[in-house]
């Protein structure tokens, strides 16, 4: 079986990475890795997977995402960790009240790196802001988004999701990174 090092801090990173690549073996490294001030998350995961392979000196994987709410010209974008930390969900939600346009997305970005080569795999999820937060703690949570966040077509946070729901939106969303970047290097 391939293995991979991923190295976050993020254990939810990890669940999902545990679940959405099959055959290969996930090996989690922890380490605080310094994200540059960016808008792209792109450039973030570069830099990420950069300092990733110099401590494990290893092929690794790091990721990054961001949320960006439309009707506020992409806020957050690739500042989550920070809003989560001054206005948190509440602070978002405020922002919102009374905006019909509750369009929003997650994007991510993971880049694979060898000592040589740098490679990116890219994905999105669209959806729009509930109201109010909503839902129960979930290990595989990433984030305190998922209280508020509702894939499109659906009328529940990720938060609210049952293993059912998880099943449905996991057929009907793109890709996830994660996903295309197994695929990729299951056919090395």
């Amino acid at each position: 079986m391939k293995e991979i090092i991923f190295v976050t801090t993020n254990k939810g990173k990890i669940a999902s990475a545990e679940k959405e690549l099959k055959n290969i073996k996930v090996l989690s490294y922890d380490a605080e890795l310094i994200e540059p001030r960016s808008d792209d998350i792109k450039e973030i995961a570069k830099q990420k997977v950069i300092q990733g392979y110099k401590i494990v000196n290893k092929p690794c994987i790091a990721l990054d995402a961001g949320f960006f709410i439309e009707e506020l010209n992409g806020f957050p974008r690739a500042y989550v960790n920070p809003m989560l930390d001054t206005i948190g969900i509440k602070g978002v939600l405020k922002l919102m009240e009374g905006i019909d346009n509750r369009y929003c997305e997650f994007r991510s970005c993971l880049a694979y790196y060898d000592g040589v080569d740098i490679k990116f795999f890219e994905s999105k999820s669209q959806g729009t802001l509930s109201e109010s937060i909503r839902g129960q703690d979930n290990e595989d949570k990433w984030s305190e988004l998922w209280y508020i966040f509702k894939p499109e077509d659906f009328d529940k946070t990720l938060a609210e999701f049952d293993e059912e729901d998880f099943i449905i939106y996991d057929k009907t969303k793109e890709d996830s990174c994660l996903k295309k970047f197994g695929e990729w290097y299951s056919s090395l």
